[in-house]
């Protein structure tokens, strides 16, 4: 099994300066302001995903070559809320869908198991990384996950893993930084905005990759279908919460990279904040690592989308077993 097969170092391009245009010349995707001219360009065999924030336009000869060449793009709000996308037509190939939609009861509690251990496994190992010992709980929850009949049971043992992982994540962070409990709507403060945002660019990235390999990012195993709510995305995304997700915005605000004055009064990165925040995470999802399975080194961003090729090949029968991206240490 060839895990790496059709994965690039800089595939993913974000788009942030307001008023910009993304176009085609030649063989190469061109960024460009009226008033500055070119701001930088991409050759289009190298790309297969481009992000774009707030008021970015792209031409039509561009949004024709981008289906021709399977490029998916993707829209969100200037602060990173998700809008919706561009799917090219090579990218829905209907053998893997059909194969998806057919998915038995017992074959979607098998793969939610295996995500749910990896995702629990990867929280002990960023506490243990953190010097924080008291994990035991997590290991049994963790080892509890193969012996669960039902969703609901694996969501029960998922959320007591989750609430005790977040009640030892304040003792991960520098004094003049503190973290009580998880909120979402809104985030009630600087560590709950760093985190939601954080979770929304992963879900991104797997959304992406999920597209990329044909499958239905709407259609979940563990979270329940809504409309307009990607389910196999935030699924597949449980496994990197803690070890990618967590231990990024550990580090943006250990390492002094954001401070507070950086928010605004809503707790929203301010722009240039935010412009600071997508370099030092894309940087971050182009750091490379060991891979603890395959044993070669890859980045964070291949890593996520070497994770999409095995759930469709478990997905398609190719492969028997799902292996989540579990860090042991």
């Amino acid at each position: 099994m060839k895990a790496s097969e059709g994965i690039f170092d800089d595939s993913v391009v974000y788009v942030t300066t307001q008023g910009c245009h993304v176009g085609i010349n030649g063989g190469r995707i061109t960024i460009f302001k009226k008033e500055e001219g070119q701001l930088a360009s991409f050759p289009i065999g190298q790309v297969d995903t481009i992000n774009v924030f707030g008021n970015i336009n792209f031409t039509t000869p561009f949004v024709a070559n981008a289906n021709k060449h399977g490029i998916v793009l993707n829209y969100f709000s200037q602060f990173g809320k998700y809008r919706g996308s561009f799917v090219p037509e090579r990218n829905t190939i209907a053998e893997v869908r059909r194969q998806q939609y057919a998915l038995s009861s017992e074959q979607k509690i098998y793969i939610a198991q295996r995500i749910i251990r990896g995702k629990i496994r990867n929280s002990r190992t960023l506490l243990n990384r953190k010097g924080i010992k008291k994990v035991g709980i997590l290991k049994d929850l963790e080892n509890n996950t193969n012996k669960v009949f039902t969703l609901d049971e694996l969501r029960g043992i998922e959320g007591e893993a989750a609430g005790i992982y977040f009640g030892l994540l304040n003792e991960c962070l520098i004094d003049g930084w503190t973290f009580h409990k998880r909120s979402r709507h809104p985030p009630e403060d600087h560590i709950n905005s760093l985190l939601s945002l954080t979770y929304t660019m992963m879900k991104n990235e797997v959304l992406s990759a999920l597209r990329q390999y044909n499958l239905d990012p709407f259609l979940g195993i563990l979270h329940a279908d809504r409309h307009g709510r990607p389910a196999l995305a935030l699924d597949l995304q449980e496994e990197f919460r803690p070890i990618f997700c967590d231990a990024f915005t550990i580090r943006l605000v250990n390492k002094s990279i954001l401070d507070h004055n950086d928010f605004q009064m809503d707790n929203r990165l301010k722009d240039y904040a935010f412009k600071k925040y997508l370099s030092k995470y894309d940087d971050y999802m182009k750091e490379e690592f060991i891979h603890p399975r395959f044993k070669y080194k890859v980045s964070r961003r291949k890593a996520a989308r070497m994770q999409a090729i095995l759930l469709r090949k478990v997905i398609t029968g190719e492969l028997k077993d799902y292996y989540p991206l579990e860090f042991k240490r």
